[in-house]
């Protein structure tokens, strides 16, 4: 967007400080960067949650570093004015630490994200150490991490009792002394997410995790409905169901070429007169 300065690290600090929220939302390709960059958000996530809404898998386990640094670039290209974050995925930071590196660099210089995003907490904060003294601005996540679904046994609201939240904050602030700039918390009761946020002075970015968040993250196609079958979930909220609109479109668009009303006259070509004379011969007539 013409005039737009993209938010930084210091920038989102201060925001926290002022009170201000962070507006995110994935993106996955040139055209709903550009829309979303056009609409001011804040930063923008090329979420390994590209897995189900674009490449059709069931989780996103199968999502590769070289899908990631596709859609990246892409995405980068539509939205050269605002903050972007890519997800590290999955496998992609828990070897060695030069392996770790190297598909960061990868993100970096290939997909040309502005800061890379990681899902764990105490476990991973020697590789995010790693990764910020190496000069990359990352982004943590706690709660629901969807990387680990098999293990934490599914789609679980995280912070029901007080281990739980005590094992959430904990994780919060071992990332933020690694030296994120800071975290998202999914599916994080509002209590434990509030909590959390005041401890923190970097701010957190909920997804369904209540109201005390610094800011809120949503999937575009959440936001739009734009699925073939959308399902409700509960953090969600949708503010335009351009799956109808998409579905109805081409139905109306496959209707009218199979009943011969598209194309209509003010969508062809007329040749210059004498035309068909030279392609078939004065006096011919063309049979078919």
């Amino acid at each position: 967007m013409a005039g737009k300065h993209a938010l930084n690290i210091v920038k989102m600090k201060k925001m926290k400080q002022d009170g201000i929220p962070l507006a995110m939302i994935t993106a996955y390709d040139y055209p709903s960067a550009q829309l979303a960059e056009e609409a001011e958000a804040d930063m923008l996530l090329v979420g390994d949650s590209l897995g189900n809404v674009v490449l059709g898998y069931d989780s996103t386990i199968p999502v590769t570093l070289d899908d990631m640094v596709y859609h990246t670039r892409s995405v980068a290209r539509g939205a050269q004015n605002t903050f972007i974050v890519a997800d590290m995925p999955f496998m992609t930071y828990h070897g060695s630490i030069d392996e770790t590196l190297r598909n960061v660099r990868r993100l970096m210089q290939e997909g040309h994200a502005q800061a890379v995003k990681m899902e764990g907490g105490a476990e991973i904060a020697m590789a995010v150490q790693a990764i910020v003294q190496a000069g990359v601005p990352v982004l943590g996540h706690i709660g629901l991490t969807p990387q680990s679904v098999n293990q934490i046994g599914g789609y679980r609201v995280q912070g029901k009792d007080a281990k739980d939240a005590r094992r959430l904050l904990e994780d919060a602030k071992a990332l933020e002394r690694a030296g994120a700039f800071g975290v998202v918390l999914e599916l994080v009761t509002e209590e434990v997410a509030t909590a959390i946020t005041k401890e923190l002075s970097i701010p957190t970015i909920g997804i369904g995790a209540g109201r005390g968040c610094d800011g809120q993250v949503l999937v575009y196609h959440d936001v739009l409905k734009y699925t073939p079958e959308y399902r409700e979930k509960r953090f969600v909220k949708t503010y335009a169901d351009i799956g109808t609109q998409i579905r109805k479109g081409i139905s109306e668009y496959v209707k009218e070429v199979k009943g011969r009303a598209f194309p209509a006259q003010e969508h062809v070509f007329a040749a210059e007169e004498g035309v068909l004379d030279n392609l078939y011969g004065k006096g011919k007539v063309e049979t078919r």
